[in-house]
């Protein structure tokens, strides 16, 4: 949006000062201004209007709307308009990652503009700073900058969202950013003008080259030994612990700013010690991961296929575990047939999954937890999860309690909505503890199964 709107407004300043008469009696540069915003506009509508682009866009405005009324263009004040305009055209943008990546890393960066850069670069004219910025190198150092605060600032949403950081970020922003904004956005915008006259060919092959050096850059950085840094998942908690120290370091220009480090660290190694869940089920009842003695999760579950997949991408992301959904290691440990299925769980007790209602006789008996989508009979003596609390409440999260299993959190409407602390009808947390005390795996055959057999 910053290079669509620049180039539109050095291009229309240039071409109106080759007008003296022009010059001297009008406000060119407010003229252009107002050109750049209508060429941002139309670019906020080709590119299909996503959150970030209307950020981008009302930030992009507000700027050049200031340039036009002579006031000061970038400050917060122009970041907070621009997210009360977003908010007040889409509420819900708030907990969306795109919102808060892009505010978070808008904030960093006007940070640096506001206070980093004053500091930074104010030294005498002929200094060693000013010789080397005479070779490009204070470019560089900026570009350098920029990335680094943005990445900083995106690193906690990232985290929560996508349960991954991405450590050479900056260096994959140094390799490909300048060729974006020099090449591809450049020839982009004179392909689209010179399209109707049949010229354009030669600009999208230009631009083509761009986007191939783009896609070479983040293919060499993604090869790059622990380019995917992998973190489990973690609660609301941590992530507005994070957002507060952001915003204290973003907007405090006194020493007690620095106590937003603090609360960074401190949602930190709050975020490393949320317990992880031990056993997870999908809405729809297919899917059953449970966490085995070895500490990572097993899976029960009926026929593969590209939902369950993408569940299981999704669970061993929020696991921070590296094995791919095709891994044969995910069904180790568990014991069945097309009735259902068995395993342990990392504290012994039995977890069962069954499929038809003939394995539910035998599961009640044996197991501490059952998951199905039949009914159950009625004299169980195991707890239950079945299709009717599965539709009520969407797909669970259980963890290991003092007496037994407890949903820990849940997932309304199955997969496309975030976690959140499962709630009782009540109000209340539920905290019901939903198995009884664990049963151990017991591999000596009792006298009724050598019964059975014989």
């Amino acid at each position: 949006m910053a290079v669509v709107a620049g180039v539109v407004f050095f291009a229309v300043r240039a071409l109106l000062a080759l007008f003296p008469a022009l010059t001297a009696a009008h406000p060119i540069k407010k003229w252009s201004a107002a050109a750049a915003v209508v060429a941002a506009a139309f670019y906020l509508l080709l590119s299909g209007a996503e959150v970030a682009t209307q950020r981008s866009f009302f930030m992009t405005a507000v700027v050049l709307i200031a340039v036009m009324v002579d006031r000061r263009a970038v400050t917060f004040r122009t970041l907070a308009v621009a997210a009360m305009i977003v908010l007040a055209i889409a509420p819900e943008a708030l907990v969306h990652p795109s919102f808060q990546m892009s505010f978070a890393a808008t904030l960093g960066l006007v940070a640096l503009v506001q206070i980093g850069m004053p500091r930074l670069f104010a030294t005498a004219e002929h200094s060693a700073t000013a010789r080397v910025a005479l070779w490009g190198g204070r470019e560089i150092m900026v570009l350098l900058l920029a990335s680094l605060v943005a990445g900083f600032a995106t690193t906690p949403y990232a985290a929560f969202h996508f349960h991954r950081i991405t450590p050479y970020g900056v260096l994959a922003n140094l390799a490909a950013m300048p060729v974006v904004s020099a090449v591809v956005m450049p020839a982009g915008l004179l392909g689209l003008a010179a399209m109707p006259f049949g010229f354009d060919g030669f600009f999208w092959w230009l631009m083509g080259l761009g986007i191939d050096w783009m896609i070479s850059v983040t293919q060499w950085v993604a090869g790059l030994p622990g380019a995917v840094g992998r973190v489990s998942a973690f609660g609301i908690g941590p992530l507005i612990a994070a957002s507060g120290g952001i915003i204290l370091l973003g907007l405090l220009r006194t020493p007690l700013r620095w106590s937003g480090a603090a609360l960074l660290l401190l949602a930190t190694l709050w975020a490393a010690r949320v317990p992880q869940p031990d056993i997870l089920i999908s809405a729809d009842g297919r899917l059953v991961g449970v966490r085995g003695p070895d500490g990572r999760l097993h899976l029960m579950h009926a026929a593969k296929g590209s939902k369950d997949a993408f569940l299981v991408r999704e669970w061993l992301a929020a696991d921070a575990d590296a094995r791919t959904a095709d891994d044969a290691t995910l069904g180790a440990g568990i014991s069945g047939d097309d009735t259902g299925c068995v395993t342990a769980s990392s504290s012994g007790a039995l977890v069962a999954w069954a499929r038809r209602p003939e394995a539910l006789a035998d599961d009640c008996e044996r197991a501490a937890l059952i998951v199905t989508i039949r009914q159950p009979p009625a004299a169980c003596g195991a707890s239950v999860i079945d299709g009717e609390r599965l539709g009520r409440q969407g797909a669970l999260a259980l963890r290991r309690g003092r007496d037994g299993f407890v949903v820990d959190a849940v997932k309304p409407g199955g997969i496309d909505r975030p976690w959140s602390k499962a709630i009782a009808e009540d109000g209340e947390t539920d905290s019901a503890v939903l198995a009884p005390a664990p049963r151990a795996v017991d591999a000596t055959p009792s006298d009724a199964d050598l019964q059975a057999e014989e």
